[in-house]
């Protein structure tokens, strides 16, 4: 295990940062304990002469625990269900997934 690794393990560890959630591969139950990291970012997209600002949910999760996230997986996170949109994108180390979320 690398330096980095160990790092992402101890920051997905801590109560402070991180979430017990549910993986469900195609939406599909029963799913798979997993540890998340929580984000809502505001974002401004330029469309036209227009700029629009909207709320979006994203969360990082170990690659370690999902392999291969798709569009259309599903997450529970404290009783709410998210549902993947877009594509996953993973860190430079290919240690952590960063997942776009939208209510389900």
């Amino acid at each position: 295990m690398t330096a980095f690794a160990a790092a992402i393990d101890l920051l997905f560890a801590d109560p402070n940062l991180a979430v017990d959630a549910t993986w469900m591969q195609g939406g599909a139950s029963p799913g798979s304990p997993i540890r998340a990291i929580r984000k809502a970012p505001d974002e401004i997209t330029d469309f036209g002469g227009a700029r629009i600002w909207s709320e979006t949910v994203r969360v990082d999760v170990r690659v370690s625990e999902i392999a291969a996230p798709r569009p259309g997986d599903r997450i529970v996170i404290g009783g709410e269900t998210f549902e993947l949109q877009g594509e996953p994108r993973r860190d430079r180390e290919r240690l952590v997934w960063t997942l776009g979320l939208s209510p389900a």
